[in-house]
């Protein structure tokens, strides 16, 4: 019962950063996982700063799971069958795992140069990792996953599931809603230009006579007594 995908993302883009795929996959099951990978970079494509930090997104006889932690996305598609907490212990030790690599070799800018990466992939080395991680969570029945499954005390109840669809056609809408605000925006600000351009020709249509007036006076006054 394989963990088939793996991925790790910049929430605030969708920027992969990281990609792994089951390595004993043959090329009917490459195939048949296609449009998984599709929706898991629309899902990723879909996520913000205001996302919730865990997920389950169920999709056809697989699950997505994910996570966010310091502003990274940590995805997993694993069958419906496998165990729920088991998966996001998986991404826990991933999430754990990815900064650990990164701050040996970054330090303290492990965050920034992850914020600040534009190449896709850029971490890819990091799959050694995830495929030795792959193989320690491949059985959930194992005597070590069962342990960690006792020795985990976190609830996982209040972590929302999905369906792909919901979420997909939830972005949908969501993108349309965001253009029509940014349309709204746009007049708006067409509104309170011609309103301010209103509000400037009635200033002077009220006050043009007596500045005018004023005006006037001054100069013959100048002229008066002064020249």
């Amino acid at each position: 019962m394989p963990i088939e995908h793996v991925y790790i993302a910049r929430v605030i883009d969708g920027l992969i950063l990281v990609a792994s795929m089951e390595q004993n996959a043959g090329a009917g099951s490459t195939d048949r996982m296609e449009p998984y990978k599709q929706q898991a970079k629309q899902l990723l494509k879909r996520l913000n700063p205001r996302s919730t930090s865990k997920m389950s997104i169920e999709s056809g006889q697989y699950t997505f799971h994910y996570m966010i932690d310091n502003g990274i996305c940590y995805l997993s598609l694993t069958e419906r069958t496998y165990p729920k907490r088991l998966a996001f212990l998986f991404l826990e030790e991933i999430a754990r795992e990815f900064e650990a690599d990164l701050r040996a070799e970054y330090g303290d800018e492990w965050l920034r140069t992850v914020e600040t990466v534009g190449r896709q992939y850029a971490f890819i080395k990091f799959d050694r990792i995830i495929q030795k991680k792959r193989r320690e969570y491949l059985d959930p029945t194992s005597s070590a996953n069962m342990k960690k499954l006792n020795d985990d005390l976190q609830s996982i109840h209040n972590i929302m599931r999905k369906t792909i669809d919901d979420v997909l056609d939830r972005g949908s809408k969501l993108d349309d809603v965001s253009a029509i605000s940014q349309n709204l925006a746009s007049e708006s600000k067409k509104y309170n230009w011609g309103a301010k351009q209103m509000s400037m020709l009635a200033f002077w249509k009220h006050w043009a006579p007596l500045i005018s007036v004023t005006v006037i006076a001054l100069i013959v006054i100048i002229y008066r007594f002064v020249l």
